[in-house]
């Protein structure tokens, strides 16, 4: 899966032996309202729960249908598509200028071939078939991302070439999972709490954003990428307009709480699983108090290693080390709510 900022990997036994103790070994439907790069529901998906993936930013839906919605049956049509795509020869366009030539985020024979990519997955008409369509543009955004020029966030480049940006982009199938017994699972590209009130389930895996950093500012390619639509960019990093035009409340410290307490109001569910970090804009005890407005409320803690760009250190843009590291782990909780009858 592509690198990305606050993934669950390393946590993932953890959070899914919770899911397990929770539910009591059955396996029902689990709505993951803040999907991301779908890593969790994917593993929630192969552990046999059914499970409906929910995130707002077009990217991270796209990745849902690849890794939750799509069942492994889908595997040999994509891989013809995959086959056919591999063989274009690069042609240069709006990726390319943007993110090649204006910016230095991949080599210029790379953007060529994503364009020419791009291009083609357009004039094949996929998007009558969503699910084919998602497993595609995973596909190109996991290719692009190995041979990307970056520490793992698009909000700046490399001042020199990365090795990988070096390589050729290879398009590879994705790991896709057998529908589970439990039934067939779904993506949605909805606000949280749009999704929260049209979705019944036994349990809601929450993972919010936290702080100021949006992710649709940190993974802005992958969006301009699945769109395709050529926007108005600004800034250094050719960000989407879009990126400095929207917001959330889970993005302002004022805004937080309301907007953490709303989406909690409006699930209805049995159990409440919310993933948060000792360097949110809530803390232990704000969160328990929020929790607690819908039934009893347990915390389970671990130390956990920090993202690789918090131990690199802080650069000025001439790429020159300034200022120190304060800290390079920190405390990841697992709030399991019991939501009261």
């Amino acid at each position: 899966m592509i690198k990305y900022l606050g993934s669950k990997r390393a946590l993932l036994p953890w959070i899914l032996a919770t899911v397990e103790e929770v539910m009591q070994g059955q396996r029902g439907h689990v709505l993951d309202l803040f999907s991301g790069t779908a890593r969790v529901g994917h593993a929630l998906k192969g552990a046999g729960y059914r499970v409906t993936a929910n995130d707002w930013n077009r990217y991270a839906a796209t990745l849902a249908t690849c890794y939750v919605a799509a069942d492994r049956e889908r595997a040999a049509e994509a891989q013809a598509v995959l086959d056919e795509l591999n063989q274009l020869p690069g042609k240069s366009g709006y990726f390319t200028s943007t993110f090649c030539e204006q910016a230095r985020f991949f080599q210029p024979k790379n953007g060529e071939r994503i364009d020419a990519i791009r291009m083609r997955i357009d004039e094949l008409e996929l998007a009558e078939d969503p699910e084919l369509l998602a497993i595609v543009l995973t596909a190109l955004m996991q290719a692009a991302d190995r041979v990307d020029s970056t520490t793992g966030v698009q909000m700046a480049y490399l001042k020199e070439w990365a090795p990988r940006s070096f390589r050729d982009l290879e398009l590879r199938m994705p790991d896709l999972l057998a529908q589970p017994a439990a039934g067939k699972c779904a993506a949605m590209h909805a606000d949280a709490s749009l999704a929260a009130s049209a979705v019944r389930a036994d349990l809601a895996y929450l993972d919010p954003p936290y702080n100021q950093h949006k992710y649709l500012g940190n993974y802005h390619i992958w969006e301009t990428l699945v769109c395709n639509d050529a926007p108005e960019h600004f800034g250094k990093a050719n960000k989407r307009v879009e990126v400095r035009e929207r917001r959330s409340g889970f993005n302002s410290k004022p805004g937080i709480a309301p907007a953490m307490r709303q989406l909690v109001a409006a699930l209805d569910v049995r159990w409440i699983l919310v993933s948060f970090s000792d360097e949110g804009f809530l803390s232990r005890e704000e969160l328990v108090d929020i929790l607690s407005e819908r039934g009893r409320v347990s915390v389970r803690e671990k130390s956990h290693e920090l993202y690789i760009g918090a131990r690199i250190g802080i650069h000025n843009p001439a790429g020159q080390k300034v200022g120190t590291v304060s800290h390079t782990r920190n405390c990841e909780y697992l709030f399991v709510v019991e939501v009261d009858a």
